[in-house]
């Protein structure tokens, strides 16, 4: 039972008549069809559960990593050249990129790397029209790079605001419009979204952080249903929501109970599962899909008593002794202080590198609670 044969033997049966031209006979068949075809999903689903969903071969791939400068974007390069990938990272710390790409050339990886601000189009299109003219399409892109404020609403200084959106979401849809027509051209490509669980649960302190991150989980839904109303069968699409992640300098020491956070490792091996198996949507832990079908049940209060118990502050214990109600770093102290350290951001998740690490937790620790990922 292959994976695509049951989607296109399902297309057949779906009504291509516009809503108003159907008669209410039409509709109660194309009604039937879908109660139909649901059954037949819900099978292959329970079937490659038990015994296994098929891999993809991605040897031969070119993927673009964004925040490949440290952390998740470095651990899934060095996964990915394994399998065969040529890896291509952006970030806008070149000394990350240095460190990255060491490490990978000397796994006998394939890697180059690009500074890139993908909060600014202009930047995305141009590099992603240099790399189409230096070494072909890209076939895999990754949207991984993030960033986060960690402070209460109120608390949070608006230029911080506005960059979480930047980075977290807006910029996905200029990567994914600079790479996405020449997968479909080629009738081949994936795209990754690394959101989080906070795209599917609010959290205190996170305000931003979390609105970007549903934002997230949205886009990449709506992106998939387009390409799928387009008749587009081999551009698949992944997000993954995970957990809090060890050893980012963001979350290392939040104060979370209950569900322990994750090891960078065990998430980045997870994406590559995931990738390999087309997997629409990867929640990690796996446990969390019974959360997240729980809160849709019951009642505001258990949510709020829950959430409230799993994560009684999302800031780091390290960032508690920063002052919280003078938010008065400008725009300009920030560029200066990341231009004098030379290591603005890093991906959104995570970082094995203990130095690297104690670097990101000092420079979260001087702008006043903004933390870089």
């Amino acid at each position: 039972m292959a994976t695509g044969k049951w989607s296109l033997f399902a297309d057949r049966f779906e009504a291509r008549k516009p809503a108003s031209e159907m008669t209410k006979l039409d509709a109660i068949l194309d009604f039937f069809a879908f109660i139909t075809i649901s059954i037949g999903y819900i099978i292959q689903s329970i079937f490659y559960t038990i015994f296994g969903w098929p891999e993809k071969d991605l040897n031969g791939e070119l993927c673009v990593i964004t925040g490949g400068g440290g952390g998740l974007g470095r651990l899934l390069a060095m996964r990915l050249v394994r399998l065969g990938v040529k890896v291509i990272l952006w970030d806008i710390s070149q000394q990350g990129l240095d460190e990255s790409k060491k490490i990978v050339d000397s796994m006998g990886g394939w890697c180059r790397s690009q500074i890139v601000d993908i909060s600014k189009r202009q930047e995305v299109y141009k590099a992603a029209e240099d790399i189409k003219n230096q070494y072909g399409n890209v076939t895999l892109l990754i949207n991984n790079a993030g960033v986060l404020s960690g402070r209460a609403l109120l608390d949070t200084p608006d230029h911080l605001i506005e960059r979480s959106f930047n980075v977290n979401v807006i910029a996905h849809f200029w990567t994914v419009k600079a790479f996405l027509p020449t997968m479909i051209e080629k009738d081949h490509g994936h795209i990754v979204t690394i959101a989080s669980m906070a795209g599917h649960v609010g959290i205190a302190k996170l305000i931003d952080y979390c609105s970007t991150k549903f934002a997230a989980v949205g886009f990449d839904e709506a992106l998939r249903l387009e390409l799928e109303v387009m008749g587009i069968k081999n551009i698949h699409t992944s997000v993954i929501c995970p957990y809090f992640i060890q050893a980012t300098g963001m979350f290392d020491d939040v104060n979370s109970r209950w569900v322990n956070t994750l090891s960078s490792n065990d998430v980045a091996d997870r994406i590559i599962e995931a990738v390999r198996k087309n997997e629409k949507m990867a929640l990690i832990p796996w446990y969390f899909n019974i959360m997240l079908i729980l809160k849709t049940i019951f009642p505001w209060g258990c949510t709020s008593g829950f959430l409230r118990r799993l994560v009684p502050d999302a800031t780091p214990q390290h960032l508690l002794t920063t002052p919280v109600s003078t938010p008065s770093i400008t725009k300009q102290e920030e560029m200066q202080f990341m231009n004098n350290n030379n290591h603005h951001v890093l991906n959104n998740n995570n970082n094995n590198n203990d130095k690297e690490t104690t670097l990101i937790k000092r420079m979260a620790a001087t702008i006043e609670g903004e933390r870089v990922l």
